[in-house]
């Protein structure tokens, strides 16, 4: 057996079980945080139903032609839909994309046992998408799975998630994604235990942290750039919202580094927070002086208005106008 999934052997065992007694349903909602593992779990499952291995247990085998193809993503019958990336930076899954979906998946299938469909953060969907995605789950085609991953099962219509089995991946260790890392043998040990604090429970970001040094490097950089803001007076914070304006797409991940800094600093403003669970634990020092220099109340306003802003760019906020209020909340450190 091949799945390739960690820290989630619970949902591999139950999906093991449903193969190994053909109980396998036509729709599955796998929920969870970003890069948690739920696209991977996804394409384990699309390997084990159509592997070809003879023994079921052993299913995806991971070396047959067909769990090949999905791990390379070539196999025919096999869907990835991904939310489409607007020029501000707003992913958002579009009825288009569904009506050819459907389109594909009245097809018979060109080589699996099974044709599946991932359509990747459908919490993404807009109302028409999701209303027209529906009629798939009430009538799927035969030999069709359908996989749709979320952050929540909230986040979507409780139509569809009535329809779907679902599978709520939490965040992996810390310990395990250390270890994980370290077993690789391609980082210091360092190295691997900054990238385990900074994973945050996504192993999926951990892994792809260790073998691309510019993703964690760039967290460094946000960080870095925070500070420069926190250091500025008015105008210059204003001067520095309007130069990442031009650049909205980018806002996202920065903006979750720095809510990161503020979720460290306030829980160790209130002493709830052991420095094995820092995520930005390479800049222990830093946070222990600024929690020292800094009120716990403006570190929590600080943490607020930071997810605040993230909610409000999700939502086509001016970007300029939600940077410039967001920079005024923080406070002033030298």
């Amino acid at each position: 057996m091949s799945w390739n999934v960690i820290g989630h052997d619970w949902a591999v065992k139950q999906l093991q079980t449903a193969i190994v007694h053909s109980r396998i349903g036509h729709a599955y909602l796998i929920t969870g945080p970003a890069q948690v593992g739920r696209t991977t779990l996804a394409l384990a499952l699309a390997q084990a139903v159509n592997c070809t291995d003879q023994y079921l247990n052993n299913r995806p085998c991971g070396v047959c032609r067909s769990c090949k193809l999905i791990a390379s993503g070539r196999h025919p019958d096999i869907y990835l839909v991904a939310p489409q990336v607007s020029a501000r930076g707003r992913s958002t899954l579009k009825i288009d994309q569904i009506r050819q979906l459907q389109k594909d998946l009245t097809l018979a299938a060109i080589e699996g046992r099974h044709k599946v469909a991932i359509l990747r953060h459908f919490d993404t969907a807009n109302p028409s998408a999701a209303n027209a995605f529906l009629k798939t789950l009430e009538e799927p085609p035969p030999n069709v799975i359908l996989i749709l991953t979320a952050s929540e099962a909230d986040a979507m219509l409780p139509t569809i998630n009535s329809r779907c089995r679902t599978f709520n991946l939490r965040p992996v260790s810390t310990q395990l994604i250390h270890q994980t890392l370290e077993n690789k043998g391609t980082l210091s040990p360092d190295q691997a235990q900054q990238i385990a604090h900074l994973a945050n429970g996504r192993i999926g970001w951990a892994l792809q942290a260790a073998a691309d040094p510019e993703i964690w490097q760039a967290h460094a950089a946000h960080l870095t750039q925070l500070q420069e803001i926190l250091g500025q007076n008015r105008v210059g914070r204003f001067a520095i919202a309007e130069k990442l304006a031009k650049k909205p797409e980018q806002l996202h991940g920065r903006l979750q580094t720095w809510s990161t800094w503020w979720r460290d600093l306030t829980m160790l403003a209130w002493g709830d927070l052991p420095t094995e669970k820092l995520i930005n634990i390479a800049h222990y020092d830093t946070l222990n002086r600024l929690v020292a220099a800094v009120p716990q109340e403006k570190l929590l306003e600080s943490l607020k208005q930071t997810d605040q802003a993230v909610w409000q760019l999700n939502r086509n906020a001016n970007v300029r106008l939600v940077l410039e209020c967001l920079f005024l909340s923080y406070p002033k450190v030298k």
